[in-house]
């Protein structure tokens, strides 16, 4: 059973080696957006399982808490969650008024709510480009790798009919290394793209969730001010 697939792995390898430049170099190019989306998939879905174990738990902190200063100082034990830099931007605001508002009027009127709701989809579109960084390129290598792969594939069957006007013989075995050399870009095309599209898609899936849990978490802390405006500090 072994032997055949030694053989088999050899016969790649030689069909690799004896491709012509263009193909090798176009082989080089899709390897490169393998590994490379690879890596992309590798790290974001750590990173991902960081962000979510951590949201989930500041966002049970912050219904425990209920008050905001507690919920600042624990905050510095959270690396990870964007929720602790959407709040963050919330509570610098929150004491900048509560510092400039006079003893005897509230610290937090009601037109000061918009400029809130501004802050924190300011913070949200953040947090969001921040965790989507390099993602992209998932979707970059899922859209162009299988063309690049065609582009070797053609030029390869280009050289082969070169050979077959200079050998002046278009039999199978004349026909048949160049093309099958020339399909290895195809197929190595093939096995970038799918991997990417499908890390994409369940990349996007979770930082939709994520995106979904940040934008709950300002409509909460929304919720908590709009019950202090016209309230004392």
């Amino acid at each position: 059973m072994d032997m055949p697939s030694a053989a088999n792995n050899s016969g790649l390898w030689e069909m690799i080696w004896s491709a012509g430049p263009m193909v090798k170099f176009v082989l080089v190019v899709l390897l490169f957006f393998s590994i490379f989306s690879w890596a992309i998939i590798g790290y974001k879905l750590l990173l991902l399982r960081r962000i979510e174990k951590e949201t989930a738990s500041f966002y049970d902190l912050f219904w425990e808490k209920r008050q905001f200063a507690h919920l600042f100082a624990a905050s510095k034990n959270y690396k990870h969650t964007p929720l602790v830099q959407i709040f963050g931007a919330a509570y610098n605001e929150i004491t900048g008024l509560m510092k400039s508002a006079e003893g005897a009027e509230p610290w937090l009127k009601k037109e000061d709510i918009e400029r809130f709701q501004r802050i924190l989809r300011k913070a949200i579109d953040s947090e969001t480009a921040k965790i989507e960084y390099a993602v992209g390129f998932l979707a970059t290598t899922g859209n162009t790798a299988p063309f690049i792969g065609l582009f070797g594939t053609v030029w390869g069957i280009m050289a082969s009919f070169r050979d077959i006007g200079a050998k002046g013989s278009a039999s199978l075995a004349v026909v048949a290394p160049g093309i099958s050399e020339a399909l290895i870009a195809t197929a190595m095309g093939l096995l970038a793209a799918i991997p990417a599209v499908m890390g994409y898609n369940h990349l996007m899936t979770r930082i939709g969730r994520l995106s979904t849990d940040m934008s709950n978490f300002a409509s909460d802390i929304m919720n908590v001010l709009e019950k202090q405006a016209g309230k004392k500090g």
